[in-house]
């Protein structure tokens, strides 16, 4: 449904509003852990990019993901406080203000930094625990991550600390520089892994190569054997590759849309009349002169949504700008009658779908 009028005693909808379709998320969650599955890789189900809403979480498990992954620990707190029975990763370097939090929360978390690993063995210790990790090396994208000529000399001094334990190594793409994963990169990633275990005559159980921009690789039959964790968020709650540009096959990309209703209809000039300074946000508007236009208004804003990744529904609308708590359309080529209290539907892409599900002013709704 493109547009939706609610009138009246009815009116249980508030706006705006994330609607959130769980069932597709579990299908999302089932089809890419059985499609990983059949080439022995395990899926870790990134919720940051939902704020980590319980809900969504609880339908990640129901689809089979057995690890939960997030960048903060107050999201991966969250999620067991609610009671949902699933292991937690922590996917960023920890702060060193929160490893006694990363002990209490976390099963396993990614690391690059030394300093980092023995303040988190010294909490390990003094919690009677041993904690997990995985040291992430730098393979071109130039985020987080060891070089690898730094790995053997910190995966020596990462075997001294008595509180943790290596259990793997991992590598991370397409987040920063947009660099992606290739065979190429994943071999190097388990010739690292090999060599640590060589130098050290130990086994590393995890070899985590990286988010849905592998997941690619896999689905090609080219990912090397070996690799046997991936970390995946936006493929699983969007069934979308955005290294790529692509949907995955055989997943929704429905899963989460957004409703705004509209406040204002007006026809108005499409150049605004006047000398042109910035605005709010310090930018110039470049806006065409089109002519008188109808124009709408919806309660929505930069505060609310990352604007740019709002994908209109309903034929015919062009998005002209937005401040921080509007959102201005074009509507003149719209064939439907759209009038004050109207809802209009928007898809979304990831950038959307992390800040809407952040926004305390954005309602969520799963049906």
């Amino acid at each position: 449904m493109q547009i939706i009028k609610e009138r009246g005693k009815n009116l249980i909808k508030k706006n705006p509003r994330l609607n959130i379709n769980l069932k597709k998320i579990k299908q999302n969650a089932q089809y890419i852990k059985d499609l990983c599955q059949q080439s022995r890789v395990e899926v870790v189900g990134i919720i940051k990019g939902c704020c980590a809403i319980p809900e969504v979480a609880e339908a990640l498990v129901q689809g089979g993901i057995k690890y939960l992954g997030d960048s903060r620990v107050k999201n991966l707190q969250r999620i067991k406080v609610f009671g949902i029975k699933t292991k937690t990763m922590l996917i960023r370097t920890p702060m060193l203000s929160e490893v006694k939090e990363v002990i209490r929360w976390v099963d396993i978390s990614l690391n690059s930094e030394i300093k980092v690993i023995k303040a988190l063995s010294e909490a390990a210790l003094l919690s009677k625990s041993i904690h997990p990790i995985i040291l992430m090396v730098d393979l071109g994208d130039l985020r987080e991550g060891l070089m690898p000529a730094q790995v053997l000399e910190t995966v020596e001094k990462v075997l001294q600390c008595s509180g943790v334990k290596l259990v793997g190594i991992g590598a991370n793409f397409a987040c920063i520089s947009g660099v992606l994963p290739t065979p190429v990169k994943m071999q190097e990633l388990l010739n690292i892994k090999k060599e640590i275990e060589d130098n050290f005559s130990l086994k590393l159980e995890i070899v985590s190569g990286g988010n849905t921009s592998v997941l690619k690789l896999l689905e090609d039959k080219v990912l090397p054997p070996g690799i046997n964790q991936l970390r995946l968020g936006v493929g699983i709650l969007l069934g979308q590759d955005d290294a790529r540009n692509r949907n995955i096959q055989g997943t929704y990309q429905d899963t989460f849309t957004i409703s705004a209703e509209i406040i204002e209809i007006k026809k108005k000039p499409s150049l605004p009349q006047g000398e042109i300074g910035r605005d709010a946000f310090g930018e110039i508007p470049i806006l065409e002169d089109l002519g008188i236009r109808k124009r709408a208004i919806l309660a929505l804003g930069k505060q609310d949504v990352q604007i740019k990744s709002l994908i209109p529904t309903l034929e015919g609308i062009k998005i002209i700008g937005a401040s921080s708590d509007h959102l201005v359309l074009d509507i003149t080529e719209v064939k439907e009658k759209l009038e004050v209290g109207d809802e209009l539907l928007f898809k979304i892409n990831y950038p959307a779908l992390l800040s809407a599900s952040t926004s305390e002013y954005v309602f969520k709704y799963f049906y």
